[in-house]
């Protein structure tokens, strides 16, 4: 009797395997395959994801590699295989590198859609898809890197206008967190408006150098010795283009005694030492930031796949705005899934 019911509760078990795995292969399933995790900014997007999943009825998966970098590569590519594999209806995917046509080729064939996120699938990946006729990409959900770095030029110039007016001559100093296209596009984004900005006042034209430190990533302290470098050629104000920056420059600060108190700091991104920074009533001020809009990116990436699957009209090219943040809004935009902690 002992053997039979065993072998009962075996059968039971694998018709509810077959049942579960029943959503991966109807179309009700999104695979959500992200360039990290357990940051704070992927568990927004998740949280969008699954939201939007939510709303139209979809299941999501939601992964990603336990880091960015080279030797995580491996780990992602299993990730999108896998959700091949299970038969997922679309794949959300953020790569972290290259060697991805293979997979969304069999993508293409399966008739998968894709929307790429965030930074997206690496160029060559997609020159290479292009040119064999084999692009599944559908549409790209991203935040505009150079549209929201010039949000922050533009209050960021109407924070220490007055304080340009007055002087004879005045330095702003741009720490660029990395030389790829998001770093690219930020410090740009940045200088381009702020030096429209201060050339159409009449107050401020003809008053401003901008000096740019370009880094290739945070190791060695970098970003402090960007701070330092800039403290010597006398700035006045520094644009910080990602949480990175931000962190490292306010820990270089808070060991540096009243050294920096009269540079004023605009930043990227979000953080826990970020809001500790923007609260902070004493030594330099951080006059605001600009945030992705995270949640709004997995959101949006889901919808678009969902478009795809439904024959709905698809948005080819998503561009999510920044959002500015500073100490008088800051509670409310975490309540709001825009600046996040961690």
């Amino acid at each position: 009797m002992k053997k039979v019911l065993a072998l009962v509760l075996v059968a039971l078990l694998a018709v509810a395997t077959l049942a579960g795995c029943g959503g991966a292969s109807d179309g009700k399933t999104i695979a959500v395959v992200a360039k990290g995790e357990s940051h704070a900014f992927w568990q927004s997007v998740k949280a969008g994801a699954e939201a939007a999943g939510e709303k139209y009825g979809y299941s999501i998966t939601f992964r990603g590699p336990a880091s960015e970098s080279a030797k995580d590569l491996p780990s992602q590519m299993e990730m999108v295989q896998t959700a091949l594999s299970n038969n997922a209806s679309a794949i959300v995917l953020a790569t972290i590198g290259e060697g991805f046509v293979d997979m969304l080729s069999q993508a293409k064939d399966s008739e998968i859609p894709v929307v790429q996120f965030d930074s997206g699938i690496w160029a060559k990946d997609v020159e290479a898809l292009d040119n064999a006729d084999k692009n599944p990409i559908v549409a790209s959900v991203a935040t505009s890197n150079y549209k929201a770095a010039g949000l922050a030029a533009e209050k960021f110039f109407e924070a220490i206008k007055e304080e340009i007016a007055a002087a004879d001559k005045y330095v702003v100093g741009v720490i660029q967190h990395d030389e790829t296209q998001t770093g690219i596009d930020r410090a740009n984004g940045f200088i381009d408006k702020f030096n429209e900005l201060v050339e159409a006042d009449a107050a401020t034209k003809g008053k401003v150098t901008i000096e740019h430190e370009v880094k290739p990533g945070d190791a060695d302290n970098a970003y402090k010795a960007a701070l330092e470098a800039l403290a010597e050629k006398k700035v006045n104000a520094i644009f910080m283009s990602n949480e990175g920056v931000v962190k490292q420059v306010y820990d270089a600060i808070g060991a540096a005694g009243a050294k920096y108190d009269n540079i004023k700091f605009v930043g990227y991104d979000a953080g826990t030492k970020q809001i500790e920074w923007m609260k902070a009533t004493k030594g330099p001020k951080l006059v605001g930031a600009v945030a992705q809009d995270s949640f709004q990116i997995g959101y949006q990436s889901v919808e678009q796949a969902v478009f795809a699957l439904e024959g709905k009209t698809i948005t080819a090219n998503v561009e999510i705005g920044g959002a500015w943040w500073n100490a008088e809004n800051v509670d409310e935009m975490i309540e709001k899934n825009l600046v996040y902690e961690g």
